[in-house]
């Protein structure tokens, strides 16, 4: 298959500019042998090529059928050269290896959903990362995360007196509006521990803001941690860094056993979830997880059903959902999120595809925190996904609720550069505005 769209990106140079042929298949042979085992070669032995993944990823798609974009085309370019010739390939192909595997891959699995032998493409191209990980080859913005991780826990180079100084100006504005808030750091014995990605405190403190307020009004015992370990978001997962997608998971459940909270409430993220529920935990050879974890969407629906937040009003006019891969496709939350957006808002025009097959954002996996050089990869290879989102524009729907960080942040691309005039909303938006707030100030 020809590839005619190299792009540009100084980790990626860097990093091939130390290989040698010799030093790649090295490599290769001792991850092969030592790491990837009977997953690997049963699905590359069982595929027969019948291309039915095909029109399942929004890349292959939104490029006019072009077969090289295509999941069993990007794994043919990739791990089936690798194995074909034993790991002896040139830098070049690395770099070509690298491009598409951490950008043109979001790993949102729906491909899984069309493959009849059940294929997991995904896995397959995390595996590529991987040992380009493990050759040194990552694209630039997204290897420095990975590197702020290493260094300070979180993602977003937050000091540690950075994330409760965050934690005390949201309690201060807050405390305007419900006098008696607290955000509580480090309770133990609570109920819950609210925990959240790092750009929360870096960029987006209303949501913290936003959380305060209904954790408040629901009279629920919780508490944040103020420890390293608080950033429950993981991309050291996407780089392909799984020792350090490891030491992170372990430093969030300690946090949680240090404080001998009951459970961990995750912020509307979808691939931190990801990293606890399927990938972090079973690095760290965990049977089951040491501290239960729930996302936003299931606490916010026992809230709901439970009676301890009630909606004052709902959000006026039609809705829209996108379903967030990983809390989707990978937890099965699809009738607790329509459960929730019943709850708040007065319409809800369902999407399609949608569930299980809706589309993918194009920023998950990583693929947003590969920064600029790649934007617009995103933008032209979800040209699918404006289309679907123009259908709702079409039928009166401006908004879209999606419980999920990367979600906002590619849709947000998306609609800017296809001029959809359609916003974003979180469910934590819509409760903390319509809810009855009994505890606040009039």
């Amino acid at each position: 298959m020809k590839f005619d769209r190299k792009i540009d990106d100084a980790g990626l140079r860097e990093g091939i500019a130390k290989l040698t042929p010799e030093k790649i298949q090295e490599t290769f042979l001792q991850f092969i042998e030592g790491e990837t085992g009977a997953k690997l070669k049963v699905y590359s032995e069982t595929c027969v090529r019948c291309g039915m993944c095909s029109e399942a990823c929004h890349y292959f798609m939104s490029h006019d059928g072009d077969p090289s974009y295509s999941p069993v085309g990007k794994v043919t370019q990739t791990m089936g050269v690798l194995l074909k010739k034993k790991g002896l390939v040139d830098p070049e192909f690395i770099y070509k290896c690298a491009q598409i595997a951490y950008t043109e891959c979001n790993l949102c699995r729906r491909c899984i959903h069309y493959c009849p032998l059940g294929i997991d493409t995904g896995y397959i191209m995390s595996m590529v990362r991987r040992f380009c990980h493990k050759l040194g080859v990552t694209p630039l913005y997204i290897q420095d995360t990975a590197h702020s991780h290493s260094a300070t826990f979180n993602q977003m180079w937050v000091k540690d007196d950075e994330w409760p100084d965050a934690l005390l100006w949201q309690e201060e504005e807050a405390r305007d509006e419900f006098p008696n808030l607290r955000v509580p750091l480090d309770v133990e014995g609570a109920d819950y521990m609210y925990s959240v990605i790092a750009p929360e405190p870096k960029f987006r403190t209303q949501l913290i803001y936003q959380a305060a307020a209904i954790l408040h009004e629901s009279g629920v015992n919780w508490t944040m941690p103020s420890l390293p370990g608080w950033d429950n978001s993981d991309m050291a997962m996407f780089t392909g860094d799984f020792e350090m997608m490891g030491r992170l998971k372990r430093a969030h459940f300690e946090c949680a056993q240090k404080l001998k909270v009951k459970k961990i409430v995750m912020g509307e993220c979808g691939h931190a979830f990801r990293s606890v529920y399927d990938m972090g935990n079973r690095w760290c050879g965990w049977d089951n997880y040491p501290v239960e974890v729930v996302h936003s969407i299931e606490f916010f629906a026992y809230l709901l059903r439970s009676g301890k937040i009630k909606m004052a009003t709902k959000f006026e006019g039609p809705v829209t959902i996108h379903d967030p891969c990983n809390v989707i496709r990978g937890r099965g939350l699809m009738d607790e999120l329509r459960y929730v957006t019943s709850e708040i808002a007065t319409e809800v025009i369902e999407m399609t595809p949608n569930r299980e097959h809706n589309y993918c954002c194009c920023a998950g996996g990583g693929v947003i925190n590969c920064g600029p050089p790649f934007k617009n990869v995103r933008i032209k290879g979800n040209k699918i996904k404006a289309e679907q989102l123009k259908r709702m524009k079409d039928q009166g729907v401006n908004t879209i609720i999606s419980p999920c960080h990367n979600c906002h942040g590619g849709l947000e691309d998306i609609i800017h550069a296809y001029d959809l005039h359609m916003e974003l909303k979180f469910l934590g938006d819509i409760i903390y505005a319509h809810m009855e707030k009994t505890k606040a100030v009039e």
